[in-house]
């Protein structure tokens, strides 16, 4: 399946639209603009929270939880160190931890199981707002994957903001 995620261009905080290929909305993301944990809310189209992205506030690397129903269903760390390239762990209960492998310069990613291609993301850097569209291979969990996403996009506009305060 294709999604295509937007961020709006004149809203307050991190308010973003998922839409499928056909442009058809899917889910709507609510950023907590004023909230400390950076929290994602994802909406269905009745207006249901379906999920939720948190950073959490103490942590040696970028982290963010995925929340479904109250419950924690995945953990996104970035690594460390890993020059040229952003890496993230998504932390899943039992063994089948997902990977995604980004280029900084490219703004590509992919995301893979056991080095079995899940699901590919590419970020449109030359709008005016964040875009990015996201291939998932078929019976994927495509609400974890998204929000996957979306916590990428955080850790990105985190960087991005404590760079701007460095300099």
């Amino acid at each position: 399946m294709r999604y295509v995620i937007r961020e709006r261009f004149f809203h307050l905080g991190e308010d973003s639209d998922i839409t499928d290929e056909q442009g058809q909305p899917v889910y709507h993301i609510d950023g907590k603009v004023l909230s400390l944990h950076n929290t994602l809310i994802i909406r269905d189209r009745t207006g249901t929270e379906v999920g939720k992205v948190e950073r959490q506030l103490i942590a040696l690397r970028p982290t963010y939880h995925i929340r479904r129903g109250g419950q924690e269903v995945a953990a996104v760390r970035k690594q460390l160190f890993s020059p040229f390239v952003d890496r993230f762990m998504i932390d899943l209960p039992g063994p089948h931890d997902l990977s995604m492998t980004g280029s900084l310069f490219e703004h590509e990613y992919t995301i893979t199981r056991d080095r079995q291609v899940v699901a590919r993301v590419s970020r449109s850097w030359i709008s005016l707002t964040d875009t990015y569209g996201v291939e998932i291979a078929p019976g994927e969990d495509d609400l974890l994957i998204l929000a996957s996403v979306l916590a990428l996009d955080l850790a990105d506009d985190r960087e991005e903001q404590e760079s701007r305060k460095r300099n």
